[in-house]
């Protein structure tokens, strides 16, 4: 069967769903969509069949155990079945709602109307399949940050007599564009969407046009930090990354060449247990740490430079 994707399945307890959601991401999953069972969680996961064996997927199912014991909780079931392409690209849509994410900012699946009226700046999102619906914590936290951040200052419609001038942004690991889109919906002048995934450009560009936002506003590229170096005309007044901490860790060092002294940041996708390792790399690498918010076993680092 041409371009088949493997379904995962696994039916876990409630509280083990967002260690599960993480562990699908690192596994390669480009898809995940929960539901609830009774008192269970049945959590799914999708990735192309010609990336994965089936000897992955026992191995996936051993981490998924150890994972279970390690935080107390009860060894989930794992189940695998073949899909076709356009079985996997609309199955897990049904779980999709629209949510209101913040005080101001409301994410609107792209295959649903619009509300007529909205107090809210609506996100209009397809991911496909790319990581960003606004479900996760560190999407929420990295969201909610983000509203902090651009909420008053004086292009957003609110006036607080501030001075700042508007707001050049970088958003390392865009996934679906959610919070560049967010970012620029909030009133930022420019943004720079990176992603190593061509899939994850192609989405971020898509949602882009479901938003009316031009691409002269959100500059859209494959790749990472090296790259928004060579697209900026001078250093971003401020950086999203929503990835894996051993990502953010390696990709620190490289920052420092698109930063300036008031240049803030966001940066999620981080586990708890994880925070100190990213918090001592940050320092080290010219920031401090203002603020850790927390979600679940989840956390959010906004920093400053030093």
């Amino acid at each position: 069967m041409a371009n088949t994707w493997w379904e995962l399945q696994i039916l876990c307890e409630p509280a083990l769903e967002d260690l599960i959601f993480w562990r699908l991401e690192n596994f390669g999953c480009r898809g995940t969509a929960s539901e609830s069972k009774g008192k269970s969680s049945l959590v799914k996961g999708y990735l192309p069949k010609i990336k994965i064996h089936l000897l992955d997927l026992a191995a996936l199912s051993l981490w998924l155990r150890q994972d279970a014991l390690c935080v107390g909780l009860s060894v989930p079931t794992l189940d695998w079945e073949l899909i076709d392409e356009e079985d996997w690209a609309t199955s897990w849509k049904q779980y999709w709602k629209p949510e209101k994410i913040g005080d101001r900012l409301l994410i609107n699946p792209a295959w649903l109307p619009p509300p007529n009226t909205s107090e809210r700046l609506v996100i209009r999102l397809d991911p496909g399949v790319a990581f960003g619906t606004g479900n996760h914590p560190t999407t929420q936290l990295c969201l909610e940050s983000l509203e902090m951040r651009l909420t008053g200052l004086p292009w957003d419609g609110v006036d607080n007599g501030s001075k700042h001038q508007p707001l050049v942004i970088a958003d390392i690991g865009c996934g679906s564009g959610i919070l560049s889109i967010a970012a620029w919906l909030l009133g930022a002048k420019k943004v720079y969407a990176v992603d190593t995934d061509p899939l994850a450009v192609q989405s971020t560009l898509s949602n882009l046009v479901l938003n009316n936002i031009s691409p002269e506003s959100l500059v859209t590229a494959e790749g990472s930090v090296d790259i928004v170096s060579k697209l900026v005309h001078e250093p971003v007044d401020g950086i999203v990354c929503n990835i894996l901490a051993d990502v953010i860790i390696q990709v620190l060092p490289e920052m420092n060449t698109i930063v300036k002294p008031s240049t803030w940041g966001i940066f999620s996708g981080i586990l708890v247990e994880q925070s100190k390792a990213v918090a001592d790399v940050l320092e080290q690498n010219g920031w401090i740490v203002a603020t850790l918010w927390k979600k679940k076993e989840w956390c959010c680092l906004n920093v400053r430079r030093s």
